[in-house]
C-alpha cells in the first residue's frame, strides 16, 4: 500500500497530530490558533470539515489497503460549540464498510471532553484498474 504522508500539504498547514491510525479508528489532535479562526475569533467551521474528512479518509484508506483507494463523496459536519483556543481531539470510527462505499463518523471534543462538532463522511472505494 502507498505510504500516506501525515505531515505534508493541508494536514501540515492545519497542524494535525495523529495519535492513532488504523482501519478501525483514527485519533487526531490539533491546537486552535488565531490563523484557524473565522472573523469572530472562533475556530473556523471549515477546519472541522477538513478534520472530519481527514480522519475518515485515513481510516477508510487503511481499511481498504492494497485493494484500492478511497475518495470522499459526501461530508456532513455539525458545529455544536464555539471554541476560541485550546486543544481539540477528533475520533473517527466506521459505521459501515462495504464493497463499494464506507461511512465514517467523527466526533470532535475540547480539552474538557465536551462535544464541539460531529460529522460523517461517505467514501467511495476505488478498486480495480
Amino acid at each position: 500500500m502507498e505510504q500516506l504522508d501525515m505531515s505534508a500539504g493541508f494536514v501540515g498547514l492545519l497542524g494535525l497530530k495523529f495519535d492513532e491510525t488504523s482501519g478501525d479508528r483514527v485519533v487526531i489532535r490539533w491546537r486552535v490558533r488565531p490563523e484557524l479562526h473565522q472573523p469572530h475569533g472562533i475556530q473556523h467551521g471549515g477546519v472541522y470539515c477538513a478534520v472530519v474528512e481527514t480522519a475518515a479518509s485515513v481510516g477508510g484508506s487503511l481499511w481498504l489497503g492494497d485493494r484500492g483507494k478511497v475518495v470522499g463523496v459526501s461530508n456532513q459536519t455539525d458545529f455544536l460549540r464555539a471554541v476560541r483556543d485550546g486543544e481539540l481531539t477528533a475520533v473517527g470510527t466506521p459505521l459501515h464498510r462495504g464493497r463499494s462505499q464506507q461511512l465514517w463518523q467523527v466526533e470532535i471534543t475540547d480539552d474538557a471532553g465536551r462535544l464541539v462538532a460531529r460529522g460523517q463522511v461517505r467514501l467511495q472505494n476505488l478498486t480495480g484498474a
